[in-house]
């Protein structure tokens, strides 16, 4: 009886790992979201796997680095790519961005984290593996030969439809890089808890009816103002 307990535990232990290691890394609870005129990319991070990348990452984005900036690089098949906030945005960046901006990140591979799907966040980098700044790429396929070489930190969560838009654009080769004929900017970007969304809809409520108040509020005083200046004029 005891080698049929010890059996079990075994079966159940190789089943626990196998579940884990199919459910892939843990996604963060924060999420951030590029919005373009070919629609929005949400993308969450795996805090576990790259935890210096994420962090520099997560900070660009609050702090507005990507806005304005613009995806560079539209390769189809294979990646869609940001350029560095370094340079790549459309208006210049300010104290705090700069000084996050010019930080790199060193290269944090794991051997059963791959780029093994369309929508893995991959870091971008110089020769020097150590070298992450701030431009990605968006893997568009698989890109096995890229693992262990570069960054894997987090993936698209919604937004795929997005994704298939930005490959309709029309490119030209440009040396190794196939670019966007025209610029495909990141008109603005947010960051926002899952959590929040997934237990927020009492406050969502309230905030819309509060919103529907201000309106029926906005809509009077427009209407007394009007009144006023059909009194006034001649």
């Amino acid at each position: 009886m005891l080698w049929r307990h010890a059996l079990a535990f075994v079966v159940v232990g190789q089943l626990c790992a196998c579940s884990a290691a199919l459910a892939g890394p843990g996604l963060s609870d924060k999420r951030f979201v590029f919005q373009t005129d070919f629609g929005d990319i949400e993308m969450a991070l795996y805090p576990d796997v790259a935890p210096v990348t994420t962090a520099h990452i997560l900070k660009l984005v609050q702090l507005g680095g990507y806005n304005g900036n613009h995806f560079f690089r539209i390769d189809k098949g294979f990646v869609a790519q940001t350029a560095s906030v370094v340079g790549g945005r459309q208006t210049p960046l300010d104290i705090k961005q700069q000084e996050e901006a010019e930080k790199t990140v060193p290269l944090e591979v794991q051997q059963d984290i791959k780029h093994n799907k369309r929508g893995i966040l991959s870091m971008g980098r110089l020769e020097d593996p150590n070298s992450g700044g701030s431009s990605f790429s968006i893997l568009l396929d698989s890109a096995p030969h890229l693992d262990m070489r570069y960054t894997i930190f987090g993936e698209v969560t919604a937004g795929f439809v997005t994704l298939t838009n930005l490959e309709t654009a029309d490119t030209v080769k440009e040396g190794i890089f196939v670019m966007p004929k025209e610029r495909i900017t990141i008109t603005s970007t947010y960051v926002f808890s899952k959590s929040d969304v997934h237990n927020g809809c009492t406050a969502a409520t309230d905030c819309q009816q509060k919103l529907a108040a201000l309106q029926e509020r906005f809509d009077a005083q427009s209407h007394r103002i009007e009144q006023a200046r059909a009194s006034k004029l001649p």
